[in-house]
């Protein structure tokens, strides 16, 4: 995986970004997508505490909460990047380590699977790594943001 890294800030190469949402989108072999929260929004958030999530099963519809963060900073939505059905969250990683996201926003701390209903229609929105870390350097260095990683 290439990325780039402004601040400690994290933007993977090979993702694509909802910018106005803080979602990465990962796409599946099988046609699913895989979706977290940016390096920065969990750098913003502060450490998880808590997931509420919706179950696999259910439809959602773009920019509606895929699952609710509790954090020390922020309670917030996690919003849907693309309508569809939710084929699967990473409750069980979770549960073992709520603060999982804090510490690999791009990995093992992915949040919901999701089968999108209509990518091709619904994706135009999302940049690739490139024009996101353009977006985010300006914030980072606007708002003074240093990225971290929560440890144990």
């Amino acid at each position: 995986m290439s990325e780039q890294n402004w601040f400690g800030c994290v933007i993977p190469d090979d993702l694509l970004y909802d910018l106005g949402r803080d979602v990465w989108v990962r796409r599946l072999d099988n046609g699913e997508v895989e979706c977290g929260m940016t390096d920065v929004a969990q750098t913003r958030c502060g450490r998880f505490v808590q997931v509420s999530w919706k179950h696999p099963g259910r439809q959602v519809k773009q920019g509606r909460p895929m699952a609710v963060i509790e954090s020390a900073k922020w309670v917030g939505p996690f919003p849907a990047p693309l309508s569809g059905q939710i084929t699967a969250d990473n409750r069980l990683a979770f549960e073992d380590d709520v603060a999982l996201a804090n510490r690999d926003p791009y990995g093992a701390g992915w949040l919901i699977r999701l089968q999108p209903s209509d990518f091709e229609g619904e994706s135009g929105h999302l940049v690739d790594g490139a024009a996101a870390f353009e977006h985010y350097r300006k914030i980072i260095e606007e708002e003074g943001i240093r990225c971290f990683r929560c440890e144990e």
